[in-house]
């Protein structure tokens, strides 16, 4: 069930959980915190680069793939089916475009998207690249991120729109709380067999 310790990543936390369902591709550029869980039918391609914070969800049949460089801050989480694209290809007309053309007659573009800490994106939905979703961010099921969200709003349809702001003080003094019973005074993760 935990095939993260089979795999070569650039660094590892504490409790993380990767069935063995899900596919990794470059697991040596990817970095993952303490508590995470990636779920079976997840692809994750690490592209340039991959941080995913502690904290963090990846749901079954998400996929996050595109070359470029991804950030999944911590208590950030992708909900089933979620397509997150950190690059694309030129469809402009100046060169072909798909994976099985070669250089120099394919353009890839690579790009960055990052999903601040507390962003929750929805099923379904869709990240396109050089999105950033601010701290707290909601997107509701089934929404087409174009452009960044803003911190504590939530965010809905094609494209997604904010309709609401979403309250954070709750949500912080909870982590706090987490934070003060998860860590050692060192800042150190104590895992569950620590704990106990």
């Amino acid at each position: 069930m935990n095939c993260a310790y089979t795999l070569p990543f650039r660094s590892i936390g504490k409790d993380v959980v990767i069935w063995d369902r899900a596919r990794i591709v470059s697991p040596e550029v990817i970095t993952i915190g303490d508590s995470v869980i990636i779920d079976d039918f997840v692809l994750l391609m690490g592209g340039t680069e991959a941080r995913i914070g502690s904290f963090v969800h990846i749901a079954a049949f998400s996929s996050l793939v595109g070359g470029g460089l991804l950030i999944l801050e911590d208590f950030a989480g992708l909900s089933g089916g979620c397509r997150v694209f950190t690059g694309n290809e030129d469809y402009g007309g100046g060169s072909l475009t798909n994976p099985a053309v070669p250089a120099p007659y394919r353009s890839p573009v690579r790009s960055t998207v990052v999903l601040k800490k507390h962003c929750i994106v929805g099923a379904n939905s869709v990240i396109l690249p050089g999105v950033t979703g601010g701290e707290g961010a909601v997107v509701g099921a089934n929404s087409l991120i174009k452009e960044d969200c803003q911190p504590w709003t939530v965010y809905v349809g094609t494209p997604a729109k904010p309709v609401r702001e979403r309250p954070s003080q709750k949500m912080l003094e909870l982590e706090k709380e987490l934070r003060s019973s998860l860590y050692d005074p060192n800042g150190n993760y104590l895992s569950t067999k620590e704990r106990t």
